[in-house]
């Protein structure tokens, strides 16, 4: 190596061991490492942390060789300001050839072989003394970053949950569901026991819910790489993801659980007003059935030759559900209450609108008698205003249509051919001694007939 090359070569290299002693720094503080170190690990991360663990040292170590391989070739370029071609060859065996001794324990020759065999002493490079710190910080750092990467996600969130999911088991017993009588109970505890173990097993082996990412990054990330080394707290993002999908599906199945009880909280602060309005739908349908039966008993006195159907009874069995409704509530059976009042409810609408239909069936002949007395009537006030009224044909079939819609019991067909009659006689009297199809007469007496047949078929 010329003089230039070697003054390169040490500022390169003292540039990198710079890195590397901030990397080391920073690895020894990073919490993920602190935490490892302390915690009771098993599983994978136990494993993984057996070998990581002895990383760092074994970095200070190989860091301590460097360093002093370092100083040795700075003291031989410091002899001389310019120095020979003795000196120049003894500065590029230092700086290029395997001039580093380390013993053979402290440098495996791979990392994944930390506790095979290994040789008492090995020559290196300082090139392939930094490429195995190197690999040994990539090592260290993935382990650290992934449990801290766990640990920062998990636990806290995991201990929130188990909060919320103590008082939704609060809510729960405030309700009435209780583990052994409520299949939503038993789930609040399967999801406790889920969530204890999820947090236990966090704590202990973290790197059991760590995923990798598929493709490591290219280039690797020791610590001398680029030269500079990011400060505490500022470690490039591990290459993974934490595997949240226990957590996350306990979450969805608490919120479930707890929509549910939220509605059952509802209902039994509406089951008393829920409950009243059911009596009171039974209560107007009871009344619609008397009037309807009043109905029918007045159809078949003052009615002739009309079949009339038959008015059902009273719904006693939803009286009955009604007793075993007020029961649940009593007894706080709120999950039981839900379900049965939601059917009480449309039973109740079901037979206020059974007993309307009743009364509807019943009633129409008195409706039909009441529509021609209202038409008789109105056709009484057109004879007066056409003058008509002491007309004795018009009289006498008034008086013929009041006898028949009035008496009892009345002929509903009589009747409305009595009306269509007394509307026929409302005609004007004829002037010309015809009635001709364009006189105001002739058009209502055209009209008449109309409605009488009308009001015949009602």
């Amino acid at each position: 190596m010329s003089r230039e090359e070697v003054d390169r070569a040490l500022a390169r290299l003292g540039a990198e061991r710079d890195a590397v002693e901030a990397a080391l720094l920073a690895l020894q503080d990073h919490p993920g490492r602190r935490l490892l170190e302390g915690a009771d690990l098993s599983g994978r991360t136990a494993e993984r942390w057996s070998v990581a663990g002895q990383g760092l040292g074994l970095l200070w170590a190989l860091f301590d060789r460097y360093s002093e391989a370092l100083a040795s070739a700075r003291a031989v370029r410091a002899r001389r300001n310019r120095p020979g071609g003795a000196e120049l060859a003894q500065l590029s065996e230092l700086l290029t050839g395997p001039a580093v001794t380390v013993s053979g324990g402290q440098l495996p020759e791979a990392v994944g072989r930390l506790g095979s065999p290994a040789r008492l002493a090995e020559q290196v490079s300082l090139a392939e003394l930094m490429s195995r710190m190197d690999g040994w910080y990539e090592t260290v750092l993935e382990v650290v970053n992934a449990a801290d990467a766990v640990w920062s996600a998990l636990p806290a969130r995991i201990d929130l949950l188990l909060a919320e999911l103590h008082r939704v088991q609060m809510l729960a017993g405030s309700v009435g569901v209780r583990p052994g009588g409520h299949p939503l109970a038993d789930d609040l505890a399967d999801l406790a026991r889920d969530l204890t173990a999820l947090r236990a097993e966090v704590r202990a082996d973290p790197l059991a819910l760590w995923r990798p990412a598929r493709v490591p990054a290219q280039g690797g990330t020791g610590p001398a790489r680029h030269g500079t080394v990011p400060a505490q707290g500022g470690f490039s993002a591990p290459s993974g993801a934490v595997d949240t999908e226990r957590f996350d599906r306990a979450g969805r199945a608490l919120d479930d659980i707890r929509v549910e009880l939220e509605g059952l909280l509802r209902l039994r602060d509406e089951s008393h007003e829920r409950l009243q309005q059911v009596a009171d739908l039974l209560q107007r349908a009871d009344a619609t059935l008397a009037e309807a039966r009043r109905a029918r008993g007045e159809v078949l006195a003052k009615i002739a030759a009309t079949e009339v159907p038959a008015v059902p009874g009273p719904a006693s069995a939803l009286r009955e559900r009604i007793g075993q409704a007020v029961e649940c509530q009593q007894s706080g059976q709120w999950y039981r209450l839900g379900p049965l009042l939601d059917a009480l409810e449309d039973a109740a609408v079901k037979e206020l609108n059974r007993a309307r239909h009743s009364l509807t069936e019943v009633a129409q002949p008195l409706a039909v008698r009441a529509e021609l007395r209202g038409r008789l009537e109105a056709y009484k006030a057109m004879a007066a205003r056409l003058g008509l009224a002491e007309d004795p044909e018009v009289v006498e079939r008034f008086d013929q249509a009041r006898w028949l819609l009035w008496s009892a019991p009345c002929d509903l067909r009589a009747g409305a051919e009595a009306v269509a009659r007394f509307q026929q006689a409302l005609r004007p009297p004829d002037r010309t001694g015809s009635s001709g199809p364009q006189g105001s007469g002739g058009s209502q007496g055209s009209g008449g007939p109309q409605d009488g047949q009308s009001g015949g078929q009602g």
